[in-house]
This record gives structure tokens, C-alpha cells and sequence, in this order.
């Protein structure tokens, strides 16, 4: 599983920072001087995605495991508190990458969707007896 996820995160990643230079406009504004940030915008869409992908609702837990299994690919991960303020101030940047990414996969124009679920009966607005004899007979 962990070659999967490696081929997930390595294919988003580089998926993801092509877009970045092909739409800088996406990216969020930063002054000229100051600290860069040590994980790159990409990198941070890449694990946010990853973490959706992935069914992860917490992030405390992704991040847990993305340190536990993901550190050979994004040395520089962020503690929570940074994770979650990286996040709130890329939403628009997040959208506007997922939305580029679910329009260039054949899922966005597909018109043929698959519905797997449990036959559920519906119809009946009573028990009916069906050992029950006719009134009369017997």
C-alpha cells in the first residue's frame, strides 16, 4: 500500500506544481521580503487533497499519518496549528487547484455514473399473512 500512496502523492505533487507555474495568478499573495514558507504551496494542496482522497476528517490524524508514512516525501511537514493556518488562507487557492484538476480528468465530462447500494424493499404498509386461510373454507 505504501507504493500506491507514494505514486498517489508523487503524481498529485507534480500534477499540481505544473499548474502552480502554469497559473501563477492562483497563488496566494505574498510580500517581496519576509520568510517563505517551507512548505511549498504545492506541497500543501497536494497534502490537503491526499487527505480528502483518503477519507482523512481530522487533521490531526492525517497529519499523524502522513509523519508516520509520508515524511520521505515532504520533509518540512507543519504542526497542526500551522497545517490548519496554511489551509484557511489557501481555501481560494485549494478550490481554484481542484476544480483545474476534476476538469482535466474524463470523470468531469463523463455522463456514465455507477451506483453500487443494497436493494432496500419498499412497498409494504403492513405484515400480510400468508399462511391465513380464506374465511369459509377449511
Amino acid at each position: 500500500m505504501t507504493n500506491d500512496v507514494d505514486t498517489l502523492a508523487t503524481a498529485l505533487y507534480a500534477t499540481i506544481d505544473d499548474t502552480l507555474k502554469e497559473h501563477p495568478d492562483l497563488a496566494p499573495w505574498r510580500p517581496p521580503a519576509g520568510i517563505t514558507p517551507r512548505l511549498s504551496d504545492a506541497e500543501l494542496v497536494t497534502l490537503a487533497t491526499m487527505q480528502a482522497i483518503l477519507g482523512y476528517t481530522s487533521e490531526a490524524k492525517w497529519l499523524r499519518h502522513a509523519r508516520a508514512h509520508l515524511r520521505h516525501l515532504f520533509p518540512c511537514l507543519p504542526q497542526q496549528p500551522g497545517y490548519d493556518k496554511r489551509l484557511r488562507k489557501a481555501a481560494g487557492l485549494m478550490r481554484s487547484v481542484n476544480r483545474i484538476l476534476a476538469t482535466t480528468t474524463s470523470v468531469w465530462s463523463d455522463d456514465v455514473w455507477g451506483v453500487d447500494s443494497t436493494p432496500v424493499e419498499y412497498g409494504r404498509s403492513r405484515e400480510t399473512d400468508v399462511g391465513r386461510s380464506a374465511p369459509g373454507s377449511g
